[in-house]
């Protein structure tokens, strides 16, 4: 039997323009004499442009309560740390079976609820299966289907049986959130077991988060964390430059760096991101149920060009799903690489000759419609006829992942480890390969890490190939703060931003 505890657990293998001038006359009245100490009353002022969409964590669809949320007023068994090691949290220590099919998780002792009820192993057993309940669209539902049963053996002992080893499983619990016996919505009543407490939330406008005295763990580094939510990343970057915030969670637009490069009095902070922007086709709908047409179109968009205009330098180009942190990650931006000459004659072998015409659902943000207009352009190259259509994020959510009307679509997939999502043929983008989804299988339930990662490779591998989707580029990670605030994550793992480390001096 395998036994962890304590410190840090290696991660187990598995698995969203205008340019602001004068910057120094806007930022010279953010000067102020600076403490030589950190101050533990601070009110930390986060700007976002990723407001929640629901408070409530199965409702799915949302990074944003992600990032507001998890670690911070929330906590699973198990966390991912931003480095992407996992961080023993609820359960300071666990055994696996020999067979790797029961964990069994001790809690810690005296921790209360924001409502100052004692979690308890009951409490867990609830959590996972309500993420696992019908109504449920939480994050990672389908890998967690692994579960058989669970079991509450004592007040703080809960086991999980697993109906076949699976790998990731350390992984995958580090995404449930562990809520109060009997929780139904939790967007009506946050009561969650972390080191800060909601006090206020007006959707789409601000969440507030207040340090709870009664935390089991380290006492976060400051009083009050406001985020503050911005439609636009012009009115984010004058909110910091005027001082109504003191950090930018994510730099939208290398424009929004202007203001900030080459400037003492605040500090860039460039991360490793894991957000990927999908160029996403309705595989089961035609004509893109054709291999030859998704091929024909990702040759067809020059992404190199696509990024250089979107991000002036910043990101990569990856050519499939896998950014560099995951390890089977393998650059494969040499598959269905630009070439319109060969995507003209793979549109004439699938029977369109002279092109045809498709519509691009876009979310209302700059990237995107960035984007879509070079797609555009480019297609047209090679006869087809993009139509983009824009919609607000919000609707996103309902018309393509939710209710699958959509021809082609523009999204970001910010999850590390997330490649089995075309395992899936239900999933939004419906790439349905019987071969992938044996190999996600034989890669769930590999005897080792080393075995999981060749599958991986050959499902990326593979998915690349038939351009299951065409994946334009993988965003940079970049925060920008005012120079006296440290201590915040600068990777953002899973859209997580963990604000306990916080410090204003």
């Amino acid at each position: 039997m395998k036994k962890i505890s304590g410190g840090l657990v290696p991660l187990v293998l598995g698995t969203i323009f205008t340019m602001i001038g004068c910057a120094k006359k806007q930022s010279a009245a953010k000067v102020t004499a600076v403490p030589t100490v950190s101050d533990p009353d601070a009110v930390i002022y986060v700007g976002s442009t990723n407001p929640p969409v629901s408070l409530n964590n199965i409702a799915g669809g949302s990074s944003g309560i992600t990032e507001a949320l998890y670690r911070n007023v929330y906590e699973p068994l198990l966390s991912l740390e931003d480095d992407g090691s996992i961080l023993p949290t609820l359960s300071p220590t666990y055994t696996v079976s020999d067979d790797g099919t029961v964990y069994t998780f001790k809690l810690r002792e005296g921790v209360h609820f924001h409502d100052g009820s004692e979690l308890t192993a009951q409490d867990v057993k609830y959590s996972y299966e309500r993420a696992l309940s019908p109504e449920s669209h939480a994050a990672r539902k389908t890998d967690l289907a692994v579960i058989d049963h669970i079991e509450v053996a004592d007040t703080y002992t809960v086991k999980i049986y697993l109906k076949q080893r699976t790998q990731s499983f350390d992984y995958y619990t580090t995404f449930v959130w562990i809520v109060k016996n009997g929780t139904k919505d939790n967007s009506a009543t946050a009561n969650g077991t972390g080191p800060y407490k909601l006090v206020d939330y007006q959707s789409g406008t601000s969440l507030s988060i207040e340090r709870f005295d009664g935390y089991w763990g380290d006492k976060p580094k400051n009083k009050k964390v406001v985020f503050t939510y911005f439609s636009d990343s012009n009115a984010e970057t004058n909110a910091l430059l005027g001082g109504q915030i003191d950090l930018i969670t994510n730099i939208d637009t290398p424009e929004q760096l202007a203001s900030f490069s080459g400037n003492a009095t605040y500090t860039i902070a460039e991360g490793n991101s894991t957000t990927k922007q999908v160029f996403a086709f309705n595989d089961k709908r035609a004509p893109f149920n054709d291999t030859r047409v998704r091929q024909a179109l990702s040759r067809g968009v020059n992404k190199a060009a696509v990024l250089k205009a979107a991000w002036n330098g910043y990101g990569q180009l990856i050519g499939s799903f896998v950014p560099p942190s995951d390890p089977w990650y393998e650059d494969l931006s040499s598959i269905n690489a630009y070439d319109p000459d060969s995507a003209k004659k793979l549109l004439a072998e699938a029977g369109y000759p002279n092109g045809f015409t498709f519509s691009l659902v876009t979310p209302a943000t700059a990237i995107h419609q960035l984007s879509a207009q070079a797609i555009k352009s480019d297609l047209a190259k090679i006869g087809v006829t993009v139509e983009i259509k824009v919609i607000d994020p919000s609707a996103w959510y309902e018309i393509v992942f939710k209710n699958k009307d959509y021809d082609a679509t523009l999204q970001e997939h910010v999850n590390d480890r997330d490649l089995l999502w075309y395992s899936n043929p239900n999933f939004y983008w419906g790439y349905d390969n019987a071969e992938v989804q044996q190999w996600a299988k034989d890669a769930q339930y590999a005897a080792s890490a080393d075995e999981q990662t060749a599958i991986y490779k050959k499902i990326a591998k593979k998915i690349a190939e038939e351009a299951a989707s065409s994946w334009l580029f993988l965003y940079p990670q970049l925060r920008v703060s005012v120079a006296n605030v440290t201590g915040y994550p600068v990777n953002g793992k899973n859209s997580s931003f963990f604000v306990g480390k916080i410090e204003k001096k």
